[in-house]
This record gives C-alpha cells, structure tokens and sequence, in this order.
C-alpha cells in the first residue's frame, strides 16, 4: 500500500490538486488527511468535493472542529484582522452548508490502519496524546515522549505546525508532512507518500511548486 499523507489544506484547492497529480505520477492506493481541511481559503467547498472524490481518509483538526461548533455571530472582534477572519468564517460555513459542517464535526480526531509490513499507522492532526498540540521540528525526544500517548503505533502521520520533518522517538517514527496549502513562505505545497511492502515501510516526502 502507498498513501498518500497530506495536512494543513485549509481551503486550498488548487494546491491540493497539484499535490495529487504529482502523487499521482509516483502513484498512491489511498489520500490520508491529518485535519485542518477547508478553512480559511478561497476554495473550501471544492476541497472538500476532491477529498470525497478520492475517498480520503481523514481527521479533524481544530479549524475543522470550530467551523462545526462555533457560532460566528456569538464572536466579538477587537481588531481588523480578526473581523476579517470572523467573516471569513461565516463565509466557510456557508459554502460548506450544513450537511458538511455536520460531517467535518462527526470527523476523528484520530484513525489506526494497519500495514502490510505489520506495523500500525496512526494518522493525527496534532498528536496522539493531544490532537491540538503539533510535534514540532524544535522539541525534546522527552517533549515528543510527552505527546505519544499511550498506543503510538509505529508511524505516526501528523501536521499541525505547518514544517514538515521526520523523526524517531522510542521506536516511533513520527512523520510531520507539512502543509499543503500554508507552507512557511508559501509559493509550495508539502506532503509525503508513506509506503508499506512486506516487513518494511518508507516515507517519500514530497515538496510540489505551486
């Protein structure tokens, strides 16, 4: 099995799609989401329609589980920016309608597959012991231990801080795939196809110009 692990598309779908035709040419078995998916970009709705179309397996990040359970109108701004971004989310819950927001709440915070090679993927926005709390490049091994949780799995799959990296903690490898539509400095999308053959796995991070 090859999946393709994507994060952090917040409404881009465009650069979405750039990752999946590039993917597309290495080839894939299954489109995994680690959360963050519609909002705030200008294309929500039609992200939403790809991931149904290749249907992708996915998580709920934190923007995903507010658009499901925030009222906008209960939301008081004190700046342009965060008029700004109140609106814009109202606009998304528009877009979206009802029925979709219903489904990016009833989302997991997190999913377990199981692997070819006998490993356990689990795919995270955040992490395991924590889905609002990102690995990042910067910590401690005993920071990351802190964040494992309980049943790890082998790979853990995650986004979050919007940097992606690799790293193996206490027979863990954690594998942080960025982002796909707010990549530092833009101009990119991350991602990386995870690849499970007989008793091994691989990670090909994949990093597509937009």
């Amino acid at each position: 099995m090859r999946f393709l692990c994507v994060s952090d598309i917040h409404g881009h779908a465009r650069a979405l799609d750039a990752v999946i035709e590039e993917a597309q040419s290495l080839g894939f078995d299954q489109l995994v989401a680690c959360g963050d998916l519609v909002f705030p970009g200008p294309e929500p709705l039609a992200v939403w329609k790809t991931l149904v179309k290749h249907r992708a397996l996915c998580v709920q990040g934190m923007s995903d589980r507010a658009l499901s359970q925030i009222d906008p109108t209960r939301l008081s701004a004190t700046t342009e920016h965060e008029r700004d971004r109140i609106e814009r989310f109202r606009e998304v819950q528009n877009e979206l309608g009802e029925l979709i927001i219903a489904r990016l709440g009833k989302l997991p915070p997190l999913a377990r597959l199981p692997l070819e090679s006998g490993h356990t993927l689990l795919v995270v926005h955040g992490s395991p012991a924590d889905p609002s709390e990102p690995f990042t490049l910067e910590m401690s091994d005993d920071e990351i231990l802190a964040l494992l949780g309980d049943e790890p799995g082998d790979v853990i799959v995650c986004g979050g801080s919007h940097v992606p990296f690799e790293r193996n903690v206490a027979d863990v490898r954690i594998v942080n795939v960025g982002s796909v539509g707010e990549a530092p400095g833009g101009g990119y999308a991350h991602a990386a196809i995870v690849t499970s053959t007989g008793t091994e796995f691989g990670v090909t991070p994949l990093l597509v110009t937009l």
